[in-house]
């Protein structure tokens, strides 16, 4: 018996010669519309899928391939006499190959169609097709991917198409039509925590191993929105690895939080900042340059600027060992003055919206460097973390704070709330523990990742002396003076007095924390004995 291949694709990419080839093996081509046209001005015979069916094309095509004679045909079992004897008593016959990709519903989400629009990209007999034949994979070749067309021809070439093979391709199809089904519930669903949860990936990469040297991975993108990673363009270096990807994320992350105005995004948290702090007009809801240098998913370094310059030299300083074998990113253009100055260090990555032509010519010079363009802001909702037979959903930590309380009887002096704010934005993307010690809108000195608060406590406040007298000593202090810094922030609340205590023995004046311990009284009883001003800001910011 004559076998039959039914070819009815979106993309095209191929399949002129596959049906050239399947004709010339003997085949019957069935198609559809644009598909069969297609076919038809390459000289490629077809028969009408309508012909088959005895029911015309209708609904503007929605209705091609519902229909028994074509689903019939897929799913008889060829080692069943029952059903090959319907299939003769009904006048059917067999389809031996299904060729279907489908409508490009991923690709349409971040388009911002409308809902009437988007409703029309949702394939329905294409993926009800793909089902049915890797159901009865043994019996039907079933291809959903152009990379696959030439194994299929091989295998018919050679006369048998492996069982193996066929299951595989069977998975690859239940693989797609299971995130093309969660791409569309995601777009349609209301419900923040639904029932099951859609999460539609697609493979983008191999990556060269994980964390370490023994543990295999890759990098999964968002099929219906890609996000930063997926617009990512990478200009010179080596591939990326786990571990890069890993600290670009959080490094671009942290200079979007303060703003990227090619994208239109502002500071994390600017409505509430000019909502709640009257006095923090003026610079603190955009317009400034940030730079991060980052190592083993934590800032080492980070500082906002008038210029790249400026903010990358208040970075640099914040932490000149740890920024060695890190990354550095930029919420804008890279220019060369700031190139000559990365140069200099050993970086896996520079990443940044822009290079001017005199940057990539300096950092190009650097065979291994990674430089990668990175021009979309953040735009995931909600975080991820797997556990073991499961995964750990939360919304993305978006909302700087809840009140901006003053509870002790000192005030912030003017020139600190700057710094408090900046302080609260950047320590809430090193581990927690967190502490931060700010001057001049840059961290001086940087403490995470413990078990207490009084360590990172202490560690931030011996490094932001060690770095400002070390800067000082250099005659290369980028701050406007050599005095320590005065302003700490903390990712959560102090259950102690300890943290007040080495705060003032180190000079700080403010502090800025979400407040909410049981022993909240006692901080503010010791600020207030040491003529510290401390200000509540009601929302922690734990990162583990």
């Amino acid at each position: 018996m004559k076998k039959r291949a039914l070819i009815s694709v979106f993309y095209k990419d191929g399949v002129s010669e596959l049906a050239s080839f399947l004709s010339g093996a003997g085949w019957e081509i069935l198609s559809t519309g644009g598909t069969a046209k297609l076919l038809r001005e390459n000289r490629i015979p077809v028969t009408d899928v309508s012909s088959v069916t005895g029911f015309p094309e209708c609904l503007d095509g929605r209705v091609k391939t519902l229909h028994p004679a074509i689903h019939a045909g897929i799913l008889a079992r060829r080692n069943e006499a029952s059903h090959l004897e319907t299939l003769e008593k009904l006048g059917l016959s067999g389809i031996d190959l299904v060729c279907v990709n489908l409508y490009p519903f991923f690709e349409k989400v971040p388009a911002g169609l409308s809902l009437e629009e988007m409703l029309e990209f949702i394939d329905i007999g294409g993926p009800a097709m793909l089902r049915s034949s890797a159901k009865n994979y043994r019996d039907v070749i079933v291809l959903c991917d152009p990379a696959d067309y030439a194994g299929a021809v091989a295998g018919i070439t050679a006369g048998n198409v492996p069982l193996e093979f066929r299951k595989w391709l069977a998975g690859k199809v239940f693989d797609l039509t299971s995130a093309y089904d969660a791409a569309i519930a995601r777009y349609l669903l209301d419900d923040e925590y639904p029932r099951y949860w859609p999460l539609s990936l697609v493979k983008g990469q191999d990556l060269r191993y994980g964390e370490n040297g023994h543990q295999s991975a890759a990098l999964y993108l968002r099929a219906d929105r890609p996000g930063v990673l997926g617009g990512m363009e990478q200009l010179h270096g080596k591939a990326l690895s786990y571990n890069n990807i890993r600290d670009m994320d959080l490094a671009w992350k942290a200079v979007c939080a303060f703003g990227l105005p090619r994208a239109g995004a502002g500071p994390v948290g600017a409505d509430e900042v000019q909502r709640l702090v009257p006095a923090a007009s003026g610079g603190l809801t955009g317009g400034r340059v940030c730079c991060v240098a980052v190592k083993h998913n934590t800032p080492c370094g980070i500082a906002l600027g008038n210029t790249l310059p400026e903010a990358y030299e208040k970075t640099y300083a914040c932490d000149p060992v740890s920024i060695f074998g890190g990354i550095v990113a930029s919420n804008t253009t890279i220019d060369a003055a700031t190139a000559a100055k990365l140069g200099e260090l050993f970086l896996e990555i520079v990443a940044a919206p822009d290079f001017e032509s005199g940057a990539l010519e300096i950092l190009t010079q650097k065979k291994n460097l990674r430089i990668v363009k990175l021009v979309k802001a953040p735009l995931e909702t909600h975080e991820y973390t797997a556990v073991d037979g499961g995964l750990l959903v939360q919304q993305s930590d978006r909302k700087l704070l809840e009140k901006w309380e003053l509870v002790t009887r000192a005030a912030p002096a003017a020139g600190d709330i700057k710094d408090m704010i900046f302080g609260m934005r950047a320590v809430t993307f090193v581990k927690s523990n967190a502490i931060m010690i700010v001057k001049d809108e840059a961290a001086t000195g940087i403490g995470g990742g413990q078990v207490n608060r009084i360590w990172p406590t202490a560690q931030s406040l011996e490094r932001s002396a060690a770095a400002i007298k070390a800067a000082a000593e250099a005659g290369k202090a980028p701050w406007k003076d050599s005095a320590p810094a005065t302003v700490l922030a903390s990712d959560a609340f102090f259950p102690f007095a300890d943290v007040i205590e080495a705060a003032a023995e180190a000079g700080i004046r403010s502090i800025i924390q979400p407040g909410g311990s049981l022993n909240d009284k006692l901080s503010i009883a010791a600020c207030d004995t040491y003529g510290i001003a401390m200000v509540f800001t009601g929302t922690r910011h734990f990162r583990h």
